[in-house]
């Protein structure tokens, strides 16, 4: 085959114009995690896909602290444990109270809790197991079970936590005051018969609030008025939403979102901010995810929540 001298140029041209593109405009990387799951197992998983630790299931929330270490709530107890299965921190549920739904270690060095039944709160329990803040919630229920789950502190100090029958994820001052509630009860993701019952609730660095919807089997984003101003719902993501409970953005703008209630399959989805799905887990160790953080996106560390 010969080629004329104009298409000769054409293609030297074309190969120059492609050796300047950056790597990802012209070979689109896959996307790998390594993440700690929790729920039904407690695990974390490398993004090759092996498992490099494994604990006790039945986790509800937790986090991979700096030190390697991981703190983990279960519905009676709050561990933090080494990667030897030692626990060097423990805080257990006091009598008054039913069940346990948080776990976040503090910039002081506190974990704050919080606690569901006949007196709900939210706590901060300093390394020597003392409570050094209570604060008492508001969940506009009397059953334990429904009443909050993964409650956050707040950069300015206050907490966040969603309250699932109340249909709102309320901020809490200090001193237990209610200082702005977003409604998930909105008529434009169907009102109260969708039951989109705020489970995890995350303030982005933008002042935006992220909010997974449980049974609603959505996502959305709330602006710092309350508005809507993005969401995922199960017909964007082919119903691959099975009570999305842990949800987490990443630092590309990307959202991951568990499925609590997908037992086998696909449990976890990535979403780009045009809800393309570029990465989904069915390990079978992260079946029924109740909470996960993900470390890791090929081999760069995910900035995550502030955990000290």
């Amino acid at each position: 085959m010969r080629f004329s001298h104009a298409s000769l140029f054409k293609t030297l041209i074309l190969v120059s114009v492609i050796s300047m593109l950056p790597f990802s405009a012209r070979a689109e990387e896959p996307v790998q995690h390594s993440y700690l799951v929790l729920g039904g197992r407690t695990a974390i998983i490398g993004e090759d896909g092996k498992a490099t630790w494994d604990y006790a299931g039945g986790s509800r929330d937790g986090f991979v602290l700096p030190s390697g270490n991981v703190l983990l709530a279960y519905a009676d107890r709050v561990e933090e444990v080494t990667r030897e299965s030692a626990i060097v921190f423990k805080y257990s549920l006091a009598t008054i109270n039913r069940e346990i739904g948080t776990a976040q270690r503090l910039y002081n060095g506190n974990t704050l809790i919080t606690e569901l039944g006949p007196a709900p709160r939210l706590l901060e329990v300093a390394a020597d197991g003392t409570i050094q803040l209570e604060v008492t919630l508001q969940p506009e229920t009397d059953n334990a079970h429904m009443q909050t789950r993964m409650a956050r502190q707040l950069r300015n100090g206050n907490y966040l936590v969603p309250h699932l029958l109340a249909f709102a994820v309320k901020e809490y001052s200090p001193d237990g005051r209610v200082v702005q509630t977003l409604r998930t009860d909105l008529e434009s993701i169907g009102g109260r018969p969708a039951e989109n019952w705020p489970f995890t609730a995350i303030r982005l660095d933008n002042g935006n609030t992220l909010v997974s919807l449980t049974h609603g089997n959505k996502v959305v984003e709330f602006d710092t008025q309350g508005t809507i101003v993005w969401k995922v719902t199960n017909e964007d993501v082919g119903g691959l939403f099975q009570d999305p409970c842990g949800a987490q953005r990443l630092s590309n703008g990307n959202t991951v979102i568990g499925s609590h209630g997908a037992n086998r399959g696909v449990s976890m989805i990535e979403v780009t901010p045009d809800r393309k799905i570029v990465w989904t887990s069915d390990h079978p160790l992260a079946a029924g995810v109740h909470h996960f953080q993900i470390l890791t996106t090929n081999g760069k560390p995910e900035p995550g929540m502030p955990l000290k």
